[in-house]
């Protein structure tokens, strides 16, 4: 197990910290001088093309995961930075993240390839392949206070490129704190770095994210600017952050009575109306600085959300993953009513494909809206709405169209259901049917991947599943709805492959039983690949599994899933297209 000493390093004699250098200095003039030294070797880095690290090699490095069974370190740390484990199991519930849990990370960073490490993680990032932010930010808190200085300053300059957001930001900073145990931390480097990040933003951009998001995980943009001695280098964000540290006060009393540039009066006009929607007691005056100025929903008041007028303003603009998500409570409100030109308004923006494709909505995420909101009722909450019909037509269509959006991998897929029990569960992750992710898994694919056979098992017996292009989700529904019978084999599927000579590059195998049978499907794939000659892939998702251990830890061709979310869909991909 490696220790926070080796980077988190302390002396208890006084010295002079310096984070961003790893070592301390016994007088002002040795921290000047390594202040100098800083600065040049970062100058190195910038003008030496040889600093740009390769990428990590999936072979050699070997790391010992908590089985005690070896398993390649390039790999366990692209499984972290994809879902936040090491092992080859993904579950639906996110656990906290510690150094016990990235071992693979800190011995690749102890091995000398921490430059490495950091630009696998801002590829994994930049290509989309992390389905999780945290492991990344994580990740990057570890090396940007490192004992190896080059490794440190390469993981900050990467700050800009994976904070995407505020609340990446916090998370970032928050982690940095843990690990070390709050001593220490604000040294210059962490400073320039947090200043860059706000100062690499223009100014318009920057009040729009500030004042949807002022504080997260025990940390705010005033923390931060205190903190980093933040000094702004250009006049717009000069605005923001006056009005982050002296609020609206402190902007219209340095910038309310001068002749300011075009893009200040902007940010100015932005602020202000963002103020006055805290305060507006007039209806009609806050819908029209919501339009003017298209605020959001996390800038108007919880009590001016009880209006159906303000919920109709902010439809306009809504993007379309809040929408689905609201729309339930909207029509519990009336806001959506019956026949009106909202809900025609609403139906025309689910179903345009353009918008779905710009989104990035995968059929997956319309299934759990269209799902949510024909319950009628909140999962938790005392919320209960009639379902309109017009939407539920828009969500069965949006589905249909959005599997257009869908890029094949060009793999050779067998997907097979386990129909030896029941699959009327409630999947862990998405509060909605295993039928229904099961079905809505088999259309995807069947109408997405040029390759692919779904095919239904239980005891004894697999059966070819017909899934068209044409059909609809509740037709691939209602094959898979079967008196079940039996016992759960997961081995099946793959048997049934070889004794059929089928070409397969990845299995992925629904079921709803955590207990298999006497053939471990481990076993049997390998069996397949030597007769097939094709390093066959396996992924079982136990849709309504806690835990799951199907697949051998030594094996980077299997992977378990415990539940199914919309990150699940994700995963399989990256999985599919070998990121991990």
């Amino acid at each position: 197990m490696i220790s926070h000493d080796s980077f988190n390093s302390e002396s208890s004699s006084p010295h002079y910290e310096v984070e961003d250098r790893g070592r301390s200095c016994d007088s002002r003039e040795d921290l000047e001088t390594l202040a100098e030294d800083d600065s040049r070797t970062e100058g190195q880095l910038n003008m030496d093309p040889a600093s740009t690290p390769e990428q990590l090699s999936v072979v050699n490095e070997q790391v010992l995961n908590s089985s005690g069974r070896s398993v390649t370190a390039a790999v366990s740390l692209r499984r972290f930075l994809c879902y936040g484990s090491e092992s080859a199991t993904y579950s639906t519930r996110e656990c906290a993240l510690g150094i016990e849990s990235a071992l693979a990370l800190m011995q690749l960073i102890e091995g000398g390839r921490g430059c490495e490490v950091v630009e696998e993680v801002r590829r994994s990032n930049l290509e989309g392949r992390a389905v999780r932010a945290n492991p990344s930010l994580f990740s990057l808190a570890v090396c940007s206070q490192h004992a190896d200085c080059r490794t440190r300053q390469v993981a900050l300059r990467a700050l800009k490129d994976l904070c995407r957001t505020p609340v990446q930001l916090f998370t970032f900073v928050q982690y940095k704190k843990e690990l070390r145990q709050g001593s220490g931390m604000w040294g210059r480097a962490l400073r320039r770095a947090v200043a860059d990040w706000y100062n690499s933003q223009d100014g318009m951009s920057l009040a729009q994210t500030v004042t949807k998001c002022k504080h997260r995980v025990g940390w705010s943009h005033q923390d931060l600017l205190r903190l980093s001695h933040m000094k702004p280098t250009n006049d717009t964000v000069a605005v923001v952050c006056k009005y982050i540290t002296k609020g609206w006060k402190g902007v219209q009393e340095a910038y309310g009575d001068k002749e300011n540039s075009e893009d200040v009066q902007k940010v100015f006009a932005y602020l202000e109306a963002v103020e006055k929607a805290k305060h507006c007691t007039d209806e009609q005056e806050l819908i029209h600085l919501i339009e003017e100025q298209r605020l959001e929903k996390e800038q108007i008041l919880t009590n001016h959300l009880k209006s159906k007028e303000v919920w109709k303003a902010l439809l306009k603009e809504m993007p379309i993953a809040v929408l689905l998500k609201h729309l339930g409570r909207l029509t519990a409100n009336r806001v959506l009513a019956a026949g009106s030109e909202d809900v025609a308004a609403v139906c025309e923006r689910i179903q345009d494909e353009t918008a779905l494709k710009k989104a990035k909505t995968h059929p997956f995420n319309i299934l759990v809206a269209s799902e949510n909101y024909k319950r009628g009722h909140g999962k938790r909450s005392k919320l209960k709405w009639d379902p309109d019909s017009d939407i539920v037509q828009a969500l069965d269509c949006a589905f249909s169209k959005s599997i257009s959006t869908v890029e094949a991998t060009g793999k050779r897929f067998l997907v097979a259901v386990d129909i030896s029990s029941s699959l009327s569960s409630v999947t862990h992750g998405s509060s909605i049917s295993t039928v229904a992710v099961a079905a809505a898994m088999c259309l995807v694919m069947a109408q997405t991947e040029p390759d692919a056979q779904i095919v239904v098992y239980s005891e004894g017996s697999v059966r070819p599943c017909a899934v068209s292009s044409d059909m609809t989700f509740m037709q691939v529904a209602a094959q898979l709805i079967q008196t079940p019978g039996g016992s759960t084999d997961c081995a099946l599927p793959i048997t049934w492959a070889s004794e059929n000579d089928k070409s397969v590059d990845i299995f992925i195998i629904f079921t709803n039983n955590q207990t298999f049978g006497r053939e471990n499907p481990a076993d049997i794939l390998k069996t397949y690949r030597q007769k097939s000659g094709v390093f066959s892939k396996l992924i079982v998702c136990g849709l309504i599994a806690n835990s799951l251990s199907v697949a051998d830890p030594e094996d980077c061709g299997m992977l378990d899933i415990c539940g199914f979310d919309s990150q699940a869909v994700d995963v399989i991909r990256n999985f599919a297209l070998d990121v991990f």
